[in-house]
């Protein structure tokens, strides 16, 4: 079955069209308590934990359909499990393959609130961390108490792509756990399992929400790993609320035709942006030339809208300028939703393995499903007064609306 066919039908009980009187969409389940007819009705409900549902915290049939259609989409054999947000994702698939005295391998260009997570509370619980750079070969790093090797392709901010099969296999023969956060490509453009990485990581906040009023994310992962992330994830009572898991399944179910014209668009405005003397360098790695992009080309199928610029060196007044008179690009951070975002970064402030170099102002734009053309007209007056304000003059433009 093709993923759109998936991503239109997972989750959904065929075999029991009537379980929800006809319904085409599984109903929003409010529930705490559970109540049985019997002992043995209890019994076998907690005999089941994938879809027994015997306490609300633990999952109600409107958390059962998003979890099986994220399942059948990322493959692999895996299982999947939501908690409350992206970051909840990434730190419950580090709590779950560390304990004190282990060690963790984190790349260095990964999303700042890992890092700090990495930092406090799970130096406070006893684990070393080690960063390294994308491209760095971490067989030297590895040492005999490495648990996991925590990746990002591409890199939160910059972009950076990873070999993701080739670190997998590394690691897999240390007999460490590989993770990674696969939020910038969803299940749409890039399997992680179908690569040697043990578990997958997504912010559904992001892309698969796709309208900005969802916070959540998901964990994937094969048995016997899936058991110690549920685990985690109960023990430390994240749970999702069944409203969320509507509105997330809601968005799953479009997810194809919005990340095609994510796409569309990012290369366009990527493309548009190269040719600009104020550009001094666009950061995609789904675009020729892009350093990342012969592993993007190799391991995904796609794109989405996410990427960055680096101006030309130029004070904060030229930026401002800039970024506060945008009238379709609104300034803010998250990405993936239906509206367009532009924001500047510092990407030094988050990093020790590696170095940012670049003396001009970073910007990341979130292609969001607008006209094409417009956001370029958009783009192109903001420019304008970057340049303008670079020779001295003021910006002319009114405050965004």
């Amino acid at each position: 079955m093709h993923d759109d066919t998936k991503l239109t039908h997972a989750g959904r009980e065929h075999g029991d069209e009537r379980r929800h009187h006809g319904v085409v969409n599984t109903p929003v389940y409010h529930a705490s308590t559970v109540t049985y007819p019997s002992m043995a009705a209890m019994k076998a409900s907690q005999a089941t934990p994938d879809h027994g549902v015997f306490y609300g915290r633990m999952g109600t049939p409107t958390t059962f359909a998003f979890q099986d259609a994220m399942a059948a989409l990322e493959g692999g054999g895996g299982k999947t499990l939501a908690v409350p947000s992206g970051l909840a994702a990434c730190t419950t698939a580090l709590l779950a393959t560390c304990k004190a005295g282990d060690h963790a391998l984190i790349v260095d260009t990964v999303y700042a609130p890992v890092r700090r997570f990495c930092e406090g509370m799970l130096k406070d619980l006893g684990v070393t961390v080690t960063y390294f750079a994308p491209h760095a070969d971490i067989r030297p790093l590895l040492q005999p108490n490495t648990k996991a090797v925590y990746l990002e392709a591409p890199g939160s901010m910059t972009f950076e792509m990873q070999d993701v099969p080739a670190l997998a296999k590394i690691v897999r023969a240390h007999g460490a756990i590989t993770m990674i956060d696969n939020t910038w490509a969803t299940p749409l453009y890039f399997k992680p399992l179908a690569h040697g990485v043990d578990i997958s990581i997504h912010s559904v906040t992001k892309y698969i929400g796709g309208h900005s009023d969802l916070l959540m994310g998901t964990v994937t992962a094969a048995e016997p790993v899936f058991t110690r992330l549920r685990e985690t994830a109960w023990n430390l009572g994240l749970y999702v609320s069944p409203d969320d898991c509507y509105l997330a399944l809601r968005g799953l179910r479009t997810l194809s035709a919005r990340m095609a014209r994510h796409q569309q668009t990012g290369l366009r405005l990527a493309n548009w942006l190269r040719s600009r003397p104020s550009v001094q360098r666009v950061i995609y790695p789904a675009l020729p030339g892009d350093p990342g992009h012969l592993l993007w080309q190799r391991d995904f199928t796609g794109a989405p809208g996410l990427f960055a610029f680096v101006l030309q060196p130029g004070p904060d007044a030229a930026l401002a300028a800039m970024l506060d008179h945008m009238k379709l690009f609104a300034l803010g951070y998250s990405w993936g939703g239906f509206e367009s975002l532009i924001v500047p970064f510092t990407p030094g402030y988050s990093r020790s393995a590696t170095q940012w170099t670049e003396t001009g102002a970073l910007v990341r734009i979130s292609a969001g499903l607008e006209d094409a053309g417009d956001l370029i007209a958009d783009l192109e007056a903001g420019l304008a007064r970057f340049t303008g304000a670079l020779a001295g003059a003021p910006a002319t433009a009114q405050p965004r609306r």
